[in-house]
This record gives structure tokens, sequence and C-alpha cells, in this order.
């Protein structure tokens, strides 16, 4: 064994440059090479000697590398001290691999973040939801009924007959009241996806999710909320004005609309008074407990508040952009 060992310290000392390194190290570590041979040669040896000779083994290998790369760094300060000799190439293992750059975070991690922590302060409680539903959730149990448009391969996402990519965050209205009792203050975030896709629409964006569900819970209390909330957000006075809508799964309905920079009028919400029916489905007693619940564009409200025109500006990690948050 010791005989390569010999070998190996006479070759070393003739290395000149990196490629004499590189061959050096496929000679004897390489698959098949001297340290290779000298593992399968110990095979042959009694097996109370095996475990002896795998330490030496070893021990060769380890002596190899550690002197592999002492002759590495001796070769790149070598090749750094001729730095302004062109023929030869060198790097400086000083240096860092990449410029490097502060990292910030996203606008719509930062926006999310801050609606979440104002829903926080009044007591309402997270929880999560999947991103990939069952249509008993997703439309079913929140009274969406059969023909509704949204069912259809034109405007979701569906994976097999009963499965989709969830076209909102509210199924976890159900599967929460579903398995807890009044009162509730739940928040809910995350992805959802539909089939629109223009300045203002991508397939795939955020959502904040909320819902109440306690006793003597009305509209004033639904309006308070918002209203507190646009002013929080904001920062400032904003013209608002609720509209009267339509949604399966609240009623009475309404959206939400502010007046931007330009004096038009943009719905930024949409909300309602929990539907009678969607206690029915969850077993809980209408005549005793009544909720609210809204929903808030996370993309929409960004380009709002950063005067953002096209919504496709926050997908494209422009550092120009990403630098202001």
């Amino acid at each position: 064994m010791f005989k390569y060992i010999k070998k190996f310290n006479k070759e070393i000392k003739n290395i000149k440059n990196i490629k004499d390194i590189k061959k050096i190290k496929i000679k004897y570590l390489n698959k098949n090479k001297y340290i290779k041979k000298l593992t399968k040669i110990i095979k042959n040896y009694p097996k109370k000697k095996i475990p002896i000779l795998g330490k030496k083994i070893n021990n060769i290998k380890k002596y190899i590398i550690k002197k592999i790369k002492l002759y590495e760094k001796k070769i790149y300060i070598k090749n750094i001290k001729n730095k302004n000799n062109n023929n030869i190439n060198y790097i400086d293992i000083s240096l860092p691999g990449k410029i490097p750059i502060i990292g910030n975070i996203h606008p719509i991690t930062y926006i999310l973040n801050k609606i979440e922590n104002f829903f926080f302060e009044l007591g309402f409680k997270y929880i999560e939801n999947y991103e990939i539903e069952n249509k008993k959730y997703n439309f079913d149990l929140l009274n969406i009924k059969k023909y509704h448009p949204s069912r259809s391969l034109k405007d979701t996402f569906w994976i097999k007959k009963n499965i989709l990519l969830r076209t909102h965050t509210s199924s976890i209205q159900i599967k929460y009241m579903k398995k807890n009792k009044p009162p509730m203050k739940i928040i809910t975030s995350g992805c959802v996806f539909r089939k629109d896709d223009d300045k203002t629409h991508t397939p795939m964006f955020h959502q904040v999710d909320c819902f109440i569900v306690d006793k003597n819970i009305n509209f004033s209390n639904l309006k308070y909320l918002i209203i507190k909330f646009i002013y929080f957000f904001f920062k400032k006075n904003i013209k608002i004005k609720f509209i009267p809508s339509y949604f399966p799964f609240t009623e009475p309905s309404a959206e939400v609309f502010i007046k931007n920079k330009n004096k038009e009028w943009l719905e930024i919400i949409g909300c309602g008074l929990i539907h009678p029916k969607i206690f029915k489905n969850v077993n809980i007693n209408n005549k005793i407990y009544s909720g609210l619940a809204l929903g808030i564009g996370i993309e929409r409200l960004i380009m709002l508040k950063y005067n953002i025109k096209n919504i496709k500006t926050l997908y494209k990690n422009d550092i120009r952009l990403l630098e202001q948050f």
C-alpha cells in the first residue's frame, strides 16, 4: 500500500497547473483507479484483517485528498501573483462569486402581511386552506348553483370531475364552521385561480377572506369593519360607497367601491351577511347566530395604492419595482 503513497508523492511534486491536478485526481481517486483497486484487493484477505486494511485505505485516501487540496491552493496563489502575465489564467478565490444583491420583500407578501396584521389586532384567527379544492366546498355548500358560469370549463381550472383549483378562498368558511361552534372570527389568504387574463386580471391572484359568526351580527358591523380597514390601508380619507350586488353565499350582498386619483369608482371588496342556507349546510342555527363575510383582492389594492397600471408588472421580478418595497 505504501508504494502507492510514494508514487503519489513523486507525481504531485511535479504538478505545475490545474490540468495536472485534474489528472492526478482522476488517476488516484476516480472509479477503477488506485484507491478502488486497493478496496477490491482486500476482499481476498481474511475477514479479521479486512477492517484494519479498510481503515488504512481510508487514511491513504484522506492523505491524498488533503495533499491535492494543498497543491491546488499553492497553484491558485502562484497564478494570482503572476496575474499580470496574460498567458496565465488565474482565479482569485477571495472574490465573491456574484455581486451581492440585498433582497426585498415582494409587494404582494408585504401587503398580505400588512392586511393580516390589521385583522390579527382585531382578534381574528388565521386558518390555512388548500389551493386544490373539492367542488363540494368550492361550489355546492356555498350555495353556488349548478348552472352558475363559474362552474364552466371556460372560467375554472378543473383537474378531475370533482376536483379543481379553487376559485376563491371562501371554502374555508364551510370547513371551519362544520368543525367549530360560534362565536368565531376567521381570516385566511392565498392564491386563487380563474381563467382571466388582461391588464387588471391574471389566471392566478391572491385573496384575503374574513368572516365573523356570532349573535346579533348585522350590516352595520360589516360596514364599520370595511371602512376601518380602508382608512387603515390607504392612510387617508377616501370616498367610499357600497353598491348592492349578488353573491350566492351572502344575503344581502354588496361591492365596495373607492374613488381613485382619476376620480373613477373602482371595486375593491366583495362582502355581505352570511346566507341562511350556508348556516343550514353547516348545522348552525341562523335564528340564534348571524355572520358577515368579505373578500379582498390583494393585487387590486396594490395597483391602486402604488398606481401600477398593469397587474403583470407584479410578477416580472423587475428589480426597479422590488427595490421600492
